[in-house]
């Protein structure tokens, strides 16, 4: 089996994501996904890594892995090259898995458990576009308790939120005043009221806070009883990272932003968090999902992988979630999956009762509808075995 073709599919009217599809001479077809800098992902994806890829057996994904990472000397921070290594690295686990006839899981080493328990980010529903219905951003502000209580009719029982990012740029994240303190903690007082503690609440802080700032944020939101403190500082000095989690009670949660085992290295060793967070399509697509997720394992440490991101990285996500034995829960976006996911790929993944599942047909048991090639906002950039012989 050969790769014949290379595509990657953007639609400027959706948001900064980018579909890639790879082509065999068998028919099978793997489907892959990123986000951010879309057309310079298609161009990179054009430009380095479909020279390297087109001819090749798409089966031998660790080979193809370290092709691609070595050749463009990347680092273990998330970027142009790293989303576009993620999303084609997906995309050769679909195949491998439709080669076999096995789901994704079954293909990664076999389940662990039939379903993973989900939280809802509490965002709206699609980039740049009204949210309607499903504006749970607005909500997690305005109206907290009444959004918990929505949640909870649902069997959700964990929810996201990021009350403080709106005060952050006051000060560039370098202090937060009393009477900010205490507004951003509002919604947590809410919920509370609302439903007691039959909601686990994360709170997400973006990486928009320094480290003093980051201490008083978390002892403010201590007596609540968050499931955790998500990504407080920008993730480049894990000695800080390291006081943080000395300083509070509440658990640690680290981070989307970094890619590679390499970028988590330092942060298992010094076990300086408490719950492992990775984007498939940003870390280094399932190859590197995978192994993050064993290496967490060896420090005891439980993994949850991150969707904000897109309906392709979520699937391959529950994939992941329904193999490894630390996986603890998964992330979703209640707005997204009732509105643009389901434009975009089908099948979505199941959830029932608070808990999601994927499917059991072969690889990811997903495709992008035929319909979103054809649209007026999709830019389409092919590689073949024709026009780079």
């Amino acid at each position: 089996m050969k790769i014949t073709k290379i595509e990657t599919l953007v639609l400027d009217d959706i948001g900064p994501y980018a579909w890639v599809q790879l082509h065999t001479d068998t028919g099978l077809v793997g489907l892959g996904e990123t986000t951010f800098h879309p057309h310079s992902v298609a161009a990179f994806v054009k430009e380095a890594l479909a020279p390297e890829l087109l001819g090749e057996d798409p089966l031998d994904i660790e080979r193809h892995w370290q092709t691609m990472y070595t050749m463009s000397r990347m680092t273990s921070n998330r970027g142009v090259n790293m989303c576009a290594l993620s999303a084609v690295d997906m995309a050769l686990w679909d195949i491998f898995g439709q080669a076999v006839g096995q789901p994704l899981y079954q293909v990664l080493g076999g389940r662990f458990r039939e379903s993973i328990r989900i939280y809802n980010t509490c965002a709206g529903s699609r980039p740049g576009q009204p949210a309607g219905q499903w504006d749970d951003l607005a909500a997690q502000w305005e109206r907290p308790g009444e959004l918990a209580e929505s949640l909870l009719s649902e069997g959700v029982t964990a929810m996201k939120v990021w009350p403080f990012d709106r005060y952050a740029g006051k000060t560039n994240g370098q202090f937060i005043g009393a009477q900010d303190l205490e507004a951003a903690t509002r919604p947590f007082h809410e919920i509370r009221e609302a439903v007691g503690d039959q909601m686990d609440i994360a709170l997400e802080l973006h990486n928009r806070w320094n480290l003093p700032a980051a201490i008083q944020i978390a002892r403010a939101v201590e007596p609540y009883s968050p499931m955790w403190f998500e990504d407080c500082m920008v993730m480049d000095n894990v000695e800080a990272l390291l006081e943080l989690k000395r300083s509070t009670t509440v658990p640690v949660c680290v981070s989307e932003t970094l890619s590679t085992r390499w970028g988590f290295r330092e942060v298992l060793e010094k076990l300086a968090t408490d719950i492992v967070m990775i984007d498939i399509g940003w870390v280094g697509g399932l190859s590197e999902a995978r192994k993050i997720g064993y290496a967490a394992e060896t420090y005891k440490l439980p993994y949850a992988p991150h969707d904000c991101t897109g309906p392709v990285t979520l699937m391959a996500s529950v994939h992941l979630c329904m193999h490894l034995p630390n996986a603890v829960i998964q992330e979703t976006v209640r707005a997204f999956l009732r509105t643009w996911y389901g434009e975009i790929a089908d099948p979505l993944p199941e959830i029932r009762d608070g808990h999601i599942s994927a499917p059991r047909s072969p690889g990811l048991g997903m495709k992008l509808r035929p319909e979103v090639f054809s649209r007026a906002d999709a830019r389409v950039t092919v590689s073949d075995l024709v026009s780079t012989s």
